[in-house]
């Protein structure tokens, strides 16, 4: 999650919504396949053919979506993901990541997911499965804004009462980011806490924060409690709703 910087346009605070991926995967059919479907879903795609080509990528690229195959020569799609996740200075460091493999069982999917990876996917997959993905990887982009007033002022009718309720909203905040690792543990008291927590940022217009809260209640709906990487991107979203409610100026 980038921080807004603090002169952008006060009514869409975000970043430019181009979405890319990375396939890597090396079997040349796959990749042919996945790379051409996403790019008929909109996507700026491309490919490799390993897993360190797809490491060295991933550094020097910002891309949205990695899509992994689990069993690439030189690095699978776990490795890739350690690699990069332990590499701040890896410009995907925090983008959405999704497994592929063509044979995998219940014990592996649930693994995955407990490694940050955010979907497992099986080979093959249809048009149907990768628009899925890209729901995923929409909801929690940086194209969304951190703060977006105009949206709030058409919720709320009035600059002042939009003000206040963020005053309110920064509160509620705070307390969750306290108590949000004992949270963790308690996917039905968590899954609640998310479900207040969309209406107010509803009211307020904190997009970004919403959509992370939609995503990581999509996934505890699906029974990955264990899946990080949801989580660890609506920490990011949510300490910097925080930062920015603290700073930000309504006009």
């Amino acid at each position: 999650m980038q921080h807004t910087p603090s002169n952008a346009p006060s009514g869409h605070r975000g970043m430019p919504d181009a979405v890319r991926a990375l396939v890597a995967d090396d079997d040349p059919s796959s990749r042919f396949f996945l790379v051409e479907a996403l790019r008929s879903l909109g996507l700026d795609a491309q490919s490799c053919p390993d897993g360190p080509s797809a490491i060295t990528l991933a550094r020097k690229e910002a891309f949205d979506l990695l899509l992994l195959d689990c069993r690439m020569p030189g690095a699978g799609a776990e490795e890739v993901l350690t690699v990069l996740r332990n590499d701040p200075e890896a410009r995907s460091t925090d983008c959405t990541a999704v497994a592929t493999s063509a044979d995998m069982d219940l014990a592996e999917r649930q693994r995955l997911l407990s490694v940050e990876f955010s979907e497992v996917l099986q080979k093959p997959c249809s048009l149907a499965d990768l628009r899925r993905i890209l729901a995923l990887v929409q909801a929690g982009t940086t194209a969304t804004p951190l703060l977006d007033d105009a949206l709030a002022i058409a919720t709320m009718g009035d600059a002042d009462v939009v003000k206040a309720m963020r005053t309110l909203l920064r509160a509620e905040l705070a307390s969750l980011y306290q108590d949000l690792d004992a949270l963790a543990d308690d996917a039905t008291a968590l899954g609640e806490r998310l479900h207040r927590l969309r209406s107010s940022c509803g009211f307020c217009g904190a997009a970004a924060l919403g959509a992370q809260a939609t995503v990581l209640q999509r996934h505890l709906k699906l029974g990955h409690p264990g899946s990080l990487a949801p989580l660890s991107r609506f920490r990011r979203a949510l300490l910097a709703t925080i930062e920015a409610l603290a700073v930000e100026d309504i006009t």
